[in-house]
């Protein structure tokens, strides 16, 4: 039996995405057309469009549908914006499908991007708190999105650099798996 994955991408964005409140049009259309499925192994393709994260490699997940989709809205991307794009193959592929500019952060040093002047930033597995290290390489007026989770129920969080500093704000709850390599350190108590 084989999946149509065109189908199941068409029915993530109408049943998972659209009533998420993701009324932007060209995240919509980009969204209808990037292949998740490609972007898992072949063993789990059949989980990209389910309302799950899918483990994509040891320790990294793909943000559910519905989370990346608000996640990305809240981060208003537009053509033409430099992007950074750390441990999210799919984010990567839709805002490049949007007309971003996007440089891809994998491998075992997450927490040290390269460049600077980003316009545009996200990660689609949960961290204690967004490193430093990633608003610092924001342009002024950059967006990063991240999902920010020390219990069972994490924050997706949008953090704005101004000349004067980083905002912050939570948008909505997420409960991704916290990227490997992003845990709490064990530490001595009392």
């Amino acid at each position: 039996m084989s999946t149509d994955f065109a189908a199941a991408r068409l029915n993530m964005v109408e049943s998972q995405i659209r009533t998420a409140d993701v009324t932007d049009l060209p995240l919509q259309d980009a969204l209808r057309v990037v292949a998740r499925e490609a972007l898992v192994p072949a063993s789990k393709a059949y989980l990209a469009y389910a309302d799950a994260e899918v483990e994509y490699a040891p320790g990294r997940w793909l943000l559910k549908p519905r989370d990346v989709g608000k996640l990305l809205q809240f981060l208003k991307p537009r053509a033409g914006e430099k992007a950074l794009a750390i441990a999210a193959p799919y984010a990567a592929a839709v805002l490049e499908t949007m007309g971003l500019s996007v440089t891809r952060l994998e491998g075992d040093d997450l927490k040290s991007p390269a460049g600077d002047g980003y316009d545009v930033i996200i990660c689609e597995g949960a961290v204690l708190a967004a490193p430093a290290a990633w608003t610092e390489v924001l342009a002024v007026g950059g967006r990063l999105g991240v999902v920010e989770r020390s219990g069972p129920v994490g924050q997706a969080t949008v953090h704005v650099r101004a000349e004067d500093g980083v905002g912050r704000r939570a948008v909505f709850d997420a409960t991704p798996p916290i990227l490997a390599g992003f845990s709490a350190e064990p530490g001595f108590a009392f």
